[in-house]
């Protein structure tokens, strides 16, 4: 399978593909051969990215408006299977960021609920109605945006919880679609360096860069100032055959690095038998939990 022909005669669906990684994302599809529906809310920047992508000779349409409203993700579906005749891949890059300075003390009760719309609300219903054609057919990927945020290192309140929950949506769905050939998986595009920073990254690839960038604690790197097109290829490869075995991961990337998510797991920190012994006392739990052990 060359790479010019990896996605040959796919329909992919790009939400957020208008602007940055969406749009590295929605070129490198229609460059491995798969028609492209390009998707945002900014009129301007959609047709922008149409007419750059048709340019270059790849297949694309578009559709403009919010993807977290079902009737935008239902014909973002529709969009796809009538210029492309399939739809095979879903790809979510939606979001907004939240305001800086924003957190629990601040946010108010409208800022959150978009933020989760923006991040959840976009996944949901876009894979709620992808999920339909690809479960029929026995065949498709799905790969959503979460961040390295979701560990609550940075990002506020919404987009952290926004994040974390694409990343619990995404798990869910790849168990339920497993048996129908439907593959699901997450991307965390930005920096190592929280990942780093917190233990949660290990290996012998980790080059000066991102050494650094652990040891600054550059909040402004983790918010992703990296190229696109250093993250685009995984999202290629995950919409891809050569993905056939991978769902229901959560993966990291940029620049050169990558990385994945080890999934939750819990740790026994105590275990009594209900049936011979009473309940943990509080002091038992302050001994046991108390230390930080």
């Amino acid at each position: 399978m060359s790479g010019t022909s990896l996605l040959a005669g796919r329909g992919a669906v790009v939400s957020g593909g208008s602007r940055g990684i969406g749009r590295a994302v929605a070129g490198l599809l229609c460059d491995l051969g798969a028609g492209v529906v390009v998707n945002g809310r900014d009129e301007a920047a959609v047709d922008a990215t149409l007419g750059a992508l048709t340019a270059s000779g790849g297949r694309a349409t578009a559709v403009v408006g919010a993807a977290d409203d079902e009737r935008i993700a239902g014909a973002l579906v529709e969009e796809c299977i009538g210029a492309f005749g399939t739809l095979d891949v879903l790809v979510n890059c939606a979001g907004v960021a939240e305001p800086p300075g924003s957190s629990i003390l601040n946010i108010s009760a409208a800022e959150f609920d978009q933020l989760i719309g923006a991040h959840l609300g976009t996944a949901f219903h876009t894979c709620r109605v992808a999920a339909r054609v690809m479960a029929a057919q026995g065949h498709g990927s799905i790969v959503n945006t979460s961040s390295v945020a979701f560990l609550g290192d940075y990002g506020g309140t919404g987009y952290p919880a926004g994040k974390g929950a694409v990343n619990a949506l995404t798990m869910a769905i790849a168990a339920e679609l497993k048996v129908y050939g439907v593959r699901a998986n997450g991307v965390c595009p930005g920096s190592a360096h929280a990942a780093v920073h917190r233990g949660r990254v290990r290996g012998t690839h980790r080059g000066p860069a991102s050494s650094r960038a652990a040891r600054r604690g550059d909040r402004a790197g983790v918010a992703g100032q990296r190229p696109a097109e250093f993250v685009a290829p995984l999202y290629a490869y995950l919409a891809s055959d050569l993905a056939r075995g991978v769902t229901g991961q959560i993966f990291m990337a940029a620049g050169g690095f990558v990385g994945r998510f080890d999934r939750p797991a819990p740790r026994v920190l105590g275990y009594r038998d209900h049936r011979d012994a009473g309940p943990w006392s509080t002091a038992d739990l302050h001994e046991m939990l108390g230390t930080g052990s």
